[in-house]
């Protein structure tokens, strides 16, 4: 699974098993709860724990704390993906339960990249693990967009992962011998196509002049949960901030 199939996703919360027929015997509605916001992963990375779930805004306008969801306590029910309405299913109470401080968890997806010994490869922009078990597989690297059109990104098994240091994913240095796939130099490369210098060039200036404000704003809040004030209460204005979307103007009184 990746973290891309249900980020964005919406969770509703359901009864406790012995409360979800109402009294006519029919199953009742589940409620929204908010949608995938984040993964979160051990403090040593190499597993999904749960979700930080994006919790609607109360009337409309005051933006509520995201709310930490345990992958375990995910399930299916009418059809949709629910976690059921229970205390140890949500926050501190589940961080318990699983046996993990939450202020130490990571969010990988979004987060700068080097290597042991301090090159830069770019950052991560997925992560694959198993739904049940929550254990990475691999994580995609990548150097921003047009890079990632191009040259593909590089797919760095999680053996890889070393750790975590201001503000980075440290990796081994022999993910700078791993090749980058899907791109379209690669595919042009196995169809025996050389890719011009009027390409690179193009794609050099798309880089530098219309993927790095995105690129900006879609890797800038990779980090540590205990780093984060509010649990992405500013969630809104980091990502305008960092996209570098000029702030709204006040209206002259």
């Amino acid at each position: 699974m990746l973290v891309a199939d249900i980020q964005g996703k919406r969770i509703y919360r359901i009864p406790a098993p012995d409360k979800r027929l109402d009294k006519n015997g029919a199953p009742k509605e589940p409620k929204k709860l908010g949608r995938v916001h984040f993964p979160v992963f051990t403090p040593n990375g190499t597993r999904v724990v749960g979700f930080m779930i994006k919790l609607p805004d109360i009337v409309g306008m005051v933006k509520q704390p995201d709310k930490f969801v345990p992958l375990d306590a995910l399930e299916m029910y009418e059809g949709v993906p629910c976690v059921v309405d229970a205390k140890e299913n949500f926050d501190a109470p589940a961080a318990k339960r699983l046996g993990i401080d939450l202020d130490r968890c990571l969010i990988w997806t979004g987060m700068d990249v080097r290597t042991k010994s301090g090159k830069s490869v770019g950052y991560c922009a997925e992560a694959a693990f198993d739904s049940k078990t929550g254990e990475v597989d691999h994580f995609q690297l990548t150097g921003g967009m047009a890079s990632s059109a191009l040259l593909g990104d590089i797919q760095m098994p999680a053996s890889y992962l070393k750790g975590y240091r201001d503000g980075a994913m440290i990796v081994a240095d022999e993910v700078l011998d791993l090749s980058f796939s899907g791109g379209a130099a690669a595919h042009a490369a196995e169809a025996s196509v050389a890719v011009s210098t009027k390409v690179k060039a193009g794609a050099k200036v798309l880089d530098d002049k219309g993927s790095v404000a995105l690129d900006r704003g879609s890797k800038a809040l990779g980090k540590q949960l205990g780093r984060t004030k509010g649990m992405f209460k500013s969630f809104a204005a980091e990502y305008k901030k960092a996209a570098g979307t000029p702030a709204k103007k006040k209206r002259a009184k």
